[in-house]
């Protein structure tokens, strides 16, 4: 059951009352007159072969206040391309499918590449990142919502939820957040639960008093995929290409838009997508490798803040970190046999041991190259460089999809 505190120094919306779809959805198709909403889809072929797709497809198929849907696909063939555009034949909204790996697109990615303006590798981030290149071009967006699409449970009120203070007319927010629970038969979230937070209090021991990461502590699911935001930001926030996507994203948002215009919103009782692996003995891949890429985009933002790490300073945090995570094993254990959830205590402590040695990792890699962590560069700066750079993405994608319809032919 929700309750209404306020955490910290972000705006939090609360599910108080059921909030009937019918409402929402009729808001929204109003708001959205002044207010055009585009829809990002980043998505990976294998995730059209999944219950979650199959569930989400038909649900998307209902709205009718979007202006625009930008589905940006990964890891797919010309025929796997095909297959998922035909996935939203006949849609109420215009959809259009940016295919990653097509010639068209990669000549655009080898031409940023050539002017020293990298998009990074193949991942959410650079995805993403296109996609707000793309709805920027067409020029018929004022807003931007994204959710993943690998969730399993999804309700199309969710994305009502998630857009509705930044369509509404008469509330003051530019960005935000959601964020749910993720509970089966047992809570899931490891690396928010068990690296992320413990972190960040971790760090405010150390740096008592920062802004940043007294903003980073007030969001209840700072690991959340699903966000909305206006479409200016898209125009200025850079993004990392790497696993520290969702706290990069964060860190712009701090850095561009008042906090007192950034909320967070609760979206479902329950939501579950596909877990990943811990992967205890590659650090290069899973979870581990994750914690180490959310860890350095921290140390990056911090250190722009004017926070100085040395290796004692690091030795001292892995410590504080493995101390502040064991208290939250022990209060999450309470909370699991309160709700009757099954707990691997166990294998919560092998985590953290995980998460210690990719905090430890981070650290190494922050003090050999302090700035190195990949953010892809903002559409201004690229558009200064290749002003002519949105007709030539608008160019691929049309190309691409006229190939797809002769093929269909």
């Amino acid at each position: 059951m929700a309750d209404f505190y306020q955490t910290g120094v972000v705006t939090t919306l609360h599910r108080l009352t059921p909030n009937h779809i019918e409402r929402l959805e009729t808001d929204l198709e109003r708001f959205a007159r002044n207010k055009p909403i585009g829809l990002v889809l980043p998505a990976l072929f294998s995730e059209f072969e999944t219950p979650a797709m199959q569930r989400i497809v038909p649900e998307l198929r209902k709205i009718r206040y979007l202006q625009r849907i930008v589905l940006v696909l990964a890891r797919a063939n010309a025929e796997q391309y095909d297959r998922a555009r035909d996935f939203f034949r006949d849609f109420y909204t215009p959809v259009d499918v940016i295919w990653i790996d097509s010639e068209r697109i990669q000549a655009l990615f080898g031409m940023l590449e050539e002017r020293g303006l990298s998009a990074g590798a193949d991942g959410k981030g650079r995805s993403c990142w296109l996609a707000y290149g793309y709805l920027l071009a067409m020029r018929d967006c004022a807003m931007i919502a994204l959710h993943d699409c690998d969730i399993v449970n999804y309700d199309r009120q969710l994305l009502a939820r998630l857009c509705y203070a930044i369509a509404h007319p008469h509330l003051p927010y530019d960005f935000c957040k959601g964020y749910y629970a993720r509970v089966t038969d047992r809570m899931h979230g490891r690396v928010t639960r068990l690296f992320m937070m413990p972190l960040i209090r971790a760090l405010d021991d150390m740096a008592p008093g920062t802004p940043f990461l007294r903003y980073l502590d007030s969001f209840r699911y700072p690991l959340a995929g699903e966000f909305a935001m206006d479409i200016d930001l898209a125009r200025v926030n850079r993004i990392p290409s790497d696993w520290g996507l969702e706290v990069g994203v964060l860190a712009e948002v701090f850095r561009n838009c008042a906090v007192a215009r950034t909320c967070q919103v609760d979206l479902t009782d329950n939501y579950e997508h596909k877990h990943q692996s811990l992967s205890a003995e590659d650090a290069t891949r899973g979870l581990a490798r994750m914690a180490t890429d959310i860890a350095r985009s921290l140390f990056t933002t911090m250190a722009s803040e004017g926070v100085v790490f040395s290796s004692d300073h690091f030795r001292s945090l892995e410590v504080r970190y493995v101390r502040t995570a064991q208290d939250t094993i022990a209060r999450y254990y309470a909370d699991a046999m309160l709700n009757g959830l099954k707990f691997d205590r166990h294998g919560e402590e092998m985590a953290v041991t995980v998460f210690a040695r990719s905090l430890r990792a981070a650290a190494a890699e922050f003090l050999e190259e302090p700035g190195g962590s990949l953010l892809i560069p903002n559409w201004n700066r690229v558009l200064a460089a290749i002003p002519e750079f949105f007709d030539l993405l608008q160019d691929a994608v049309a190309r691409d999809a006229r190939m797809a319809a002769g093929r269909a032919a």
